[in-house]
């Protein structure tokens, strides 16, 4: 979190509970008059490179589907990421797991747009 967002953070949490509903309106009203491309729905090309860390690929492959809410994914990339760092499992090995566990959340995700 940046300084802007701690700020604001700061600001609102004082105010009033109307008034940060106020702040919240104008937010969205500011938000609204902005051209804020749409998430693309289909998978961003990003190359795998060949000395990408377990991170590096959890951050390539979040740009690479950025329709996915990562959230639903957090325990089983966590899970993958603990394999590596703690369990010494190969680093190739839980990097092509973490490209599955994307690809199956994005054919989900497809099948759950119609």
């Amino acid at each position: 979190m940046d300084r802007l967002e701690k700020r604001v953070l700061t600001v609102v949490r004082d105010l009033p509970e109307d008034a940060q509903a106020q702040v919240l309106a104008f937010a969205e009203f500011l938000q609204s008059r902005l051209a804020i491309p749409a998430t693309p729905t289909e998978p961003v090309t990003i190359p795998r490179p060949g000395d990408e860390s377990v991170v590096k690929a959890i951050k390539r492959l979040a740009a690479t589907y950025p329709m996915l809410d990562r959230g639903k994914m957090l325990n089983e990339t966590s899970t993958l990421m603990t394999q590596n760092v703690l369990g010494g499992r190969e680093t190739v090995e839980v990097i092509n797991d973490l490209e599955a566990l994307f690809r199956a959340h994005f054919e989900a995700y497809r099948k759950s747009q119609g």
